[in-house]
């Protein structure tokens, strides 16, 4: 039986191909995709999701558009990598698919209500601020969640908006403790995962090799988000985050990590996001998620140019 998710999303070329990846995956049904203010404004985020949906011919699934700014604090975005649209390198025509007329957070905590208790995983791409404002309306939801997947954080890699702040967590610092925090089993996807899965000129080239507008759109996209990065770090092209929230679902041995506690620093101006993971057992907190810290890189780029590759 299909997993069913929520993608809770803020594209961004990589949560766009981690879209994609879960709408090429038979195991994966989509319940619905929330947007999130991140990588862009929420006016963006969420036509991109609709433009992503009618690239891969799934008009049919339902976006909802979530919180427009953090739980506190003013919005923090990223068009200096992603560019002004959030995904520049491809250029897709303005969506036809209806935006839902209900609120991400509604959506979210209607779901989790109506399912049977333990069968919706959450995947989070971006910022949290739409899960932690469900579990803070309705925290008996906390209990129904099978699963949350996220994409954030760092701990030996550190951060990569600050020196210890990863860019999903140090949006909105608050809502991402709240969501730790909410007891629901969780994994969690780090830079110290994402940085080992890099976009070298191979492998964006063989999805050029597809010879379909999705294979063609992708690597536009990869060729323009890794080219931050690359000048940045100096490696031979830019990590991939969100599609491994989708790879871990399909394909959890590609992955190692420990279960230990992760605490979100909310207060110091100097660690503000920082994701503190008691990696060695040093404390005797709780150990509240499953922190990843290695990835089969080959074993990824295999899953996801086979699995993009179905889509026309």
């Amino acid at each position: 039986m299909a997993e069913k998710i929520i993608i809770d999303t803020d594209p961004g070329q990589d949560d766009a191909l981690a879209i994609l990846l879960a709408l090429a995956s038979p195991e994966i049904e989509i319940v619905g995709i929330t947007a999130a203010a991140g990588n862009v404004p929420l006016t963006l985020t969420e036509k991109n999701i609709r433009k992503i949906c009618e690239l891969a011919g799934r008009s049919d699934i339902r976006v909802y558009a979530g919180c427009d700014r953090p739980m506190e604090g003013a919005l923090v975005t990223a068009e200096y990598v992603h560019g002004w649209t959030g995904i520049d390198g491809a250029t897709l025509p303005d969506p036809t698919m209806p935006l839902q007329d209900r609120h991400a957070v509604d959506f979210i905590i209607e779901t989790l209500m109506r399912e049977p208790e333990g069968t919706i995983t959450l995947c989070t791409l971006g910022p949290l601020t739409n899960l932690a404002t469900a579990l803070t309306r309705a925290p008996e939801i906390a209990g129904r969640i099978r699963r949350i997947v996220s994409m954030g954080g760092g701990l030996f890699e550190g951060g990569n908006i600050t020196p210890a702040a990863e860019f999903n967590i140090y949006v909105d610092p608050k809502a991402a403790a709240i969501v730790f925090g909410c007891g629901a089993p969780i994994v969690i996807i780090p830079l110290d995962v994402t940085h080992k899965v890099l976009t070298t000129r191979s492998r964006v080239a063989a999805f050029r090799d597809f010879g379909t507008a999705v294979g063609e759109a992708v690597a536009g996209w990869l060729e323009y988000f890794e080219r931050f990065d690359v000048a940045k770090y100096g490696s031979e092209g830019g990590p991939l985050h969100d599609p491994n929230v989708i790879a871990y679902l399909l394909k959890p041995e590609l992955y190692v990590g420990r279960q230990c506690n992760v605490e979100v620093e909310t207060v110091s101006e100097l660690t503000r996001g920082m994701t503190v993971a008691d990696w060695w057992g040093v404390t005797d907190r709780r150990k509240n998620a499953l922190f990843m810290g290695q990835v089969d890189a080959d074993g990824f780029f295999a899953l996801l140019t086979e699995r993009l590759s179905r889509l026309r």
